[in-house]
């Protein structure tokens, strides 16, 4: 008598992807991130359920450490200093991505809509959208 019955393999990778011992975690995106434009440095951390990340260094700080958000579209705002501005946040975690989230691009003053998926543990893809399809991704490396 067969007691064990096969089991589908979209149920195995649902209950493997439930269980806290091989699901992604949460905080794997927590840390100072390098991005590809002007040595930006993004430093992620939880903020609340949610993710949120504030410039930490740039050529731009480097050169000018009073840097200001002079391109910011609401006037009101382009005196406040770029380091340690937020510039990502609002995100959802939804499976191994952080989505429905927002970008804050100050070399044009723009907010974009944004998700950011990790790769691996020293990669993530920060994709930014006008709307649907004009999306812009770039890549993300950790800094140790």
């Amino acid at each position: 008598m067969k007691l064990w019955k096969p089991v589908g393999t979209a149920l195995v990778a649902a209950l493997l992807l439930t269980n806290p011992a091989f699901a992604a975690s949460a905080d794997q995106i927590v840390g100072k991130w390098r991005t590809p434009s002007k040595h930006g440095v993004i430093e992620l951390s939880r903020c609340g359920e949610s993710v949120c990340g504030h410039i930490v260094d740039s050529d731009g700080i480097k050169a000018n450490p009073d840097l200001r958000d002079v391109n910011n579209k609401d006037a009101s705002q382009r005196s406040r200093k770029l380091k340690g501005m937020q510039m990502v946040g609002g995100f959802k975690r939804q499976g191994n991505e952080w989505v429905e989230g927002q970008i804050y691009n100050p070399e044009d003053g723009g907010t974009y809509k944004a998700t950011i998926t990790p790769v691996d543990a020293n990669t993530l893809k920060l994709k930014g959208c006008i709307v649907w399809p004009l999306c812009k991704t770039q890549t993300w490396t950790r800094i140790p």
